[in-house]
């Protein structure tokens, strides 16, 4: 089962899944999946600290942004704000702004 914000939709505040959560619409605040997955769809905007297990960005992100395992930024994918992850994963195209600590679980 699968959480998701359609793209008609904008939330502001603090969210907390208990499920994996798709993100296809707008979203200001804090957004805390624990140990699931979050994904923000090729057409979201978030301005939002992220918090997950495995993070696949395919749209705009602006916050920090902490993926336990993985962050898999897509080719249409952007990240302006802080990046730890255990690991990264990057297409041609994506794109970072800030600082990026690819070890961030290990410590």
């Amino acid at each position: 089962m699968t959480a998701w914000v359609g793209t008609s939709l904008r939330i502001e505040g603090h969210i907390v899944s208990d499920d994996n959560l798709t993100i296809d619409g707008n979203v200001e605040g804090t957004i805390v999946v624990g140990d699931h997955t979050l994904t923000v769809g090729p057409g979201a905007t978030v301005k939002a600290d992220l918090t997950a297990r495995l993070i696949t960005v395919s749209g705009a992100v602006i916050g920090k942004v902490h993926a336990h395992e993985l962050l898999d930024l897509r080719a249409t994918g952007s990240v302006v704000g802080e990046v730890i992850a255990g690991r990264l994963r990057m297409a041609d195209g994506a794109v970072i702004l800030g600082p990026v600590d690819v070890a961030g679980s290990k410590k």
